[in-house]
């Protein structure tokens, strides 16, 4: 059974980019995911399909409003014959807990992911509180909208699910999977510009490259992510 993503966007031209090249497209093609747009603007009612309004107290910007947001998750329900229990519903503002490696792989059980994007000045609160979606986020920076971290999260996902990937051995080694950053890889020429491919990975002694491949993981992660070892300790 493919993995549905519900998007719920005012700008569906945004993500739909995603899905021509590489993996993705492959994914689609392969009927591993699929892939539904809805656009909170077709449930408004003026002339103008006003999906935002000043905010109450002043201030800078627009608050999207809750109405078309709400119908639009609405839609989804009635359409949606997945269970629940196997649903998750993601709702991306700066505020959210921040995704890892981890809810990525969470996230691939489900065989439903709603994701509601924002724009703005964000969302008015009774969205918050009345739909009842995890917020998340990508990293701790704002961005225009919620179509890139959505994007982000269907790559992410996607790339987890069986038959994805080509070798799906792959995975394993990769930054965060085992709560460290990936090694250093090569391949030919061993010698560029004399910069020299480490010997050890031209030894044959398997041992010896996973001994050497564990501690260049190590250093790198020291050098560069420290706050992973300490999040590995805990």
């Amino acid at each position: 059974m493919a993995l549905t993503f519900e998007v719920i966007t005012l700008f569906p031209g945004m993500v739909r980019g995603v899905f021509s090249e590489s993996i993705i497209s492959r994914a689609l093609k392969a009927e591993l995911i699929q892939v539904n747009f809805t656009d909170p603007r077709d449930f408004t009612t003026d002339n103008h399909r006003s999906v935002d309004d000043k905010p109450y107290g002043g201030g800078p910007g627009m608050v999207l409003k809750p109405e078309p947001f709400f119908k639009a998750v609405e839609s989804i329900d009635e359409r949606v014959t997945i269970p629940p229990e196997k649903t998750r519903r993601l709702l991306f503002t700066p505020q959210g807990r921040p995704l890892k490696q981890k809810d990525f792989r969470n996230l691939a059980q489900a065989e439903c992911l709603y994701l509601l994007c924002g724009h703005y000045e964000g969302f008015d609160e009774r969205i918050r509180e009345g739909l009842g979606f995890e917020e998340v986020s990508i990293g701790d920076y704002v961005l225009t909208g919620g179509e890139i971290p959505a994007m982000t999260v269907i790559d992410g996902v996607t790339r987890l699910l069986p038959g994805a990937l080509g070798n799906e051995e792959s995975i394993a080694d990769e930054s965060f999977e085992s709560g460290l950053l990936e090694y250093p890889q090569y391949t030919r020429p061993f010698d560029f510009r004399g910069m020299k491919v480490p010997e050890v990975l031209l030894s044959g002694n398997h041992a010896e490259i996973e001994k050497w491949r564990r501690k260049e993981s190590l250093r790198r992660t020291q050098s560069r992510r420290e706050d992973l070892l300490n999040d590995s300790s805990e």
